[in-house]
């Protein structure tokens, strides 16, 4: 089986300040934009949701308004996909080419190139740990975490100075490709001030 990892530039703050907004107005704006890829969802999801579980929509209004939201665990999914739902409107998707299927323990082996290059402020492997802001039920996937704008521009100078210290290690370059993807994501941090990193594993 295999995985998928979504990452976003954007404004970390401003991203979990829409959970419990009660912004009537965006829920118009993304179901204006959405509506169609929410309605596959809800294809793909039909079993579930006769079992009970919510729309896409109504997993997006619950998110939005802070609740209600299902007491059944096993339908937390679909709050999850509402708010990389907001992440996508709000924020830029970034090159996730190295990331997009992957299997097993792709993320812990893209770490372990990181800090063979020094970089040891971000880890890919953490999107997959970290979970939902405060107040979104959570449930097995997707997974979500965040790198910080501090933490980018500490990680991009720690690859700097890699490269200036000419520390070099042989990798394979499947992982040398994912770690320039990694690099990539820091230097869009860099080019926009207060600007941050979210990754959603599904």
């Amino acid at each position: 089986m295999s995985s998928s990892l979504s990452v976003y530039l954007l404004d970390l703050k401003a991203a979990r300040a829409l959970v419990g907004s009660r912004d009537d107005q965006l829920l118009g704006v993304i179901r204006d934009r959405f509506g169609t890829d929410m309605a596959s969802d809800d294809r793909y999801f039909s079993s579930e949701i006769e079992e009970g579980a919510p729309t896409a929509y109504e997993a997006l209004r619950a998110v939005v308004h802070g609740g209600p939201f299902h007491e059944e665990k096993q339908y937390a999914f679909q709050y999850g996909y509402a708010y990389k739902r907001l992440c996508s409107l709000t924020g830029s998707f970034l090159d996730n080419s190295s990331f997009c299927p992957f299997r097993g323990d792709w993320l812990e082996v893209v770490d372990e190139g990181l800090r063979a290059l020094r970089i040891t402020s971000v880890s890919v492997a953490e999107f997959g740990y970290g979970g939902l802001p405060e107040g979104i039920p959570s449930y097995d996937l997707p997974r979500c975490g965040e790198w910080t704008h501090e933490e980018c521009l500490e990680a991009l100078e720690q690859f700097e100075r890699t490269k200036r210290d000419g520390h070099a290690p042989p990798l394979d370059p499947e992982v040398v490709d994912a770690v320039m993807d990694v690099v990539g994501w820091l230097r869009h941090v860099q080019a926009r001030p207060g600007s941050g990193v979210v990754g959603f594993v599904s």
